[in-house]
């Protein structure tokens, strides 16, 4: 990532962002070695801390605890009561 978070980060953090953190397809990092791309480790991380990012996998989510799921997904109130959850 430059120093612009531009459309490029927002199509390829949902697949491949997750993928280098382990949160998806289990072992595949592991069999990509993502662990050795320390510029790809800190894309990843500086993304994910995005407001914008961690309130859109909200939206998104359709798996956990029935508290931490959104009951109506376009209600903000919604959003922000999962997100003050404990983590």
């Amino acid at each position: 990532a430059g120093e612009e978070y531009t459309i490029a980060d927002m199509a390829i953090w949902p697949w491949y962002g997750v993928l280098a953190q382990g949160k998806i397809y289990n072992d595949a990092g592991t069999f990509l070695a993502v662990e050795e791309y320390r510029h790809l480790q800190r894309w990843t991380a500086d993304v994910a801390a995005r407001p914008a990012v961690i309130r859109g996998r909200i939206v998104n989510r359709s798996w956990g605890a029935a508290n931490e799921l959104l009951a109506e997904r376009h209600d903000a109130a919604d959003i922000d009561r999962v997100l003050a959850l404990p983590a």
